[in-house]
């Protein structure tokens, strides 16, 4: 990846990230006091579940400004893990949500307070459903953005939205079935969504954990790099070739075949042509390293 393309990358989180905070502003101080003036304490915690996401946007931006340093005498390959830091704070945010929303259904489940359940008022739903829509809407753009720069924390950012939407669904069971007479529906709805946003909680934190061990490139991009190697001249097979994930990057160490009777000068312009093929061709490969074997003649 080129400098130009890291920072093209690092605008596109920064700028996604202060978005999702603005919003996320805005719309928690709409939801809590629509569930004040509504008398909905659903939609003040679902207020309050908003406000938490801007405390996992500083982290997105923290850990990706950290991770996009450039190597220094103490880290040398680079700070690409720190965005695995990120996004394993973000899953523990996440799984905490998901928990003491499910905590808290079950406790109104059994507890003797769900028949007392005040009824609120058409304010808290339409809160409800304009927060469906807009986590729902920012879930989406968020994805897009951690997928173009091919970046986790954002990945669990936008997965944090979606945790928030599915919390306003929620919320608009509970409020909707309050009205009709079914206290009983929020607790329920509650303990359900609890239990998708820790299942997305445990997906993204071990995603992080995968990309901090040095868990090899998946087999599809794996046979697309064999590809792209075998086509370049000179190259007679591959003898060898090993991946690894550094946070959001790769490193790639390929040993290649070529005529034995080759100079050293035209074997290194082999290797080189592997190299910048592989670096070219994957943008998120941080670097290549092309070792060159005599082809054995049989």
């Amino acid at each position: 990846m080129t400098n130009d393309l890291a920072k093209q990358n690092e605008k596109i989180v920064m700028r996604v990230s202060t978005n999702s905070m603005i919003i996320n502003i805005i719309l928690s101080v709409f939801k809590v006091a629509a569930g004040f003036i509504a008398h909905s304490g659903a939609m003040i915690s679902d207020g309050v579940h908003s406000a938490s996401d801007v405390f996992s946007t500083i982290i997105v931006m923290v850990g990706y400004k950290m991770s996009a340093k450039d190597s220094d005498e103490n880290h040398q390959y680079g700070h690409e893990r720190m965005e695995c830091v990120a996004a394993i704070l973000l899953a523990m945010v996440l799984c905490v949500t998901g928990f003491a929303i499910g905590a808290g259904g079950v406790e109104k489940i059994f507890g003797a307070e769900a028949s007392a359940l005040e009824v609120p008022g058409k304010l808290a739903l339409a809160a409800a459903i304009l927060s469906i829509v807009v986590k729902e809407g920012m879930y989406h753009y968020t994805r897009h953005a951690a997928k173009q720069v091919n970046s986790g924390a954002l990945m669990a950012d936008a997965w944090h939205h979606r945790s928030d939407a599915l919390s306003s669904v929620g919320s608009l069971i509970g409020i909707s079935g309050a009205m009709l007479g079914f206290p009983i529906c929020d607790p329920i709805a509650s303990v359900v969504i609890s239990l998708f946003i820790i299942k997305a909680s445990y997906d993204i934190f071990k995603d992080a954990i995968d990309k901090m061990m040095d868990t090899a490139c998946d087999t599809e991009t794996l046979e697309k790099m064999k590809s792209v190697v075998e086509a370049q001249n000179g190259v007679m097979g591959i003898d060898r070739i090993q991946t690894r994930q550094f946070g959001a990057r790769a490193y790639v160490d390929v040993e290649i075949a070529a005529d034995g009777n080759l100079t050293l000068t035209a074997a290194h312009a082999i290797a080189e042509g592997v190299h910048d093929a592989i670096e070219e061709n994957f943008p998120e490969v941080k670097h290549c390293m092309v070792h060159v074997n005599p082809a054995v003649v049989r």
